[in-house]
């Protein structure tokens, strides 16, 4: 029995060629899933970019303060 911890991890890759000219099938399927699916994958491509971009950062709302003089007061 092969101990998955001791050996490195191997991801095969995928690969489907098509014609240029062929239509996009992906449009097609999309159009198929309900809104919360189509959500949640691009939720888990946001994820997985900005991990990717980031490493191991938590993603965060950048915070803008802006100082505005009111006239008339000191």
């Amino acid at each position: 029995m092969i101990d998955m911890q001791d050996s490195p991890r191997r991801v095969m890759p995928v690969v489907k060629k098509v014609s240029m000219r062929e239509p996009n099938r992906d449009i097609a399927y999309w159009r198929t899933q309900p809104p919360q699916a189509r959500i949640d994958v691009l939720e888990e491509i946001r994820r997985e970019y900005h991990l990717w971009k980031y490493g191991e950062a938590e993603p965060r709302l950048q915070k803008v303060c802006t100082i505005v003089r009111i006239s008339g007061q000191r």
